[in-house]
């Protein structure tokens, strides 16, 4: 890969890759962190990758790296969020998006990093075994369970959208 491909790749996919980070993430310090870490190894590694699959081995390296990110800071949990009330405004009973990032919280990570794989990046399921390091079958499996989960916590009566 030259220089002016890797920019080129920069343009096009710093955004989706973030997007992809910070759903997961949920912490937009920490996805900029992870996203220039798979950009600087992609940098690194520029010589070893085709062009064609930069897309493909920067989602795989930003995706490790987040795994990686998780697991360095299981033990440290800090509470950013609070409830709707704390802040002494109530918001809408039905916001859809509020009810669709509490449901895509409920999910373990690699759930949701295959829910965002699939449905908010539009990976096929051989593109996303890749980056994950899972089979076909295990994502479809993983992904379907995931999209049944997502669907019970929606339709509650208190969550009916």
């Amino acid at each position: 890969m030259t220089e002016r491909e890797y920019n080129e790749c920069v343009n096009l996919y710093a955004d989706n890759v973030y997007r992809f980070i910070l759903k997961n993430l949920r912490h937009e310090e920490d996805a900029r962190d992870v996203v220039q870490g798979a950009f600087e190894k992609m940098w690194v590694s520029r010589a070893q990758v085709a062009h064609e699959r930069s897309k493909s081995y920067l989602f795989t390296v930003a995706y490790r790296q987040m795994i990686d990110h998780i697991r360095k800071n299981k033990r440290i949990s800090l509470k950013e969020e609070f409830k709707d009330d704390a802040n002494g405004s109530v918001a809408p009973r039905h916001d859809t998006r509020r009810i669709l990032n509490e449901a895509l919280s409920k999910l373990n990570e690699q759930q949701r990093s295959l829910v965002m794989l699939k449905d908010y990046e539009g990976y096929s399921y051989e593109e996303i075994g890749k980056i994950t390091g899972l089979n076909e079958s295990q994502v479809k499996v993983y992904l379907h369970r995931a999209r049944l989960q997502l669907r019970e916590y929606i339709v509650k009566v208190e969550n009916v959208i």
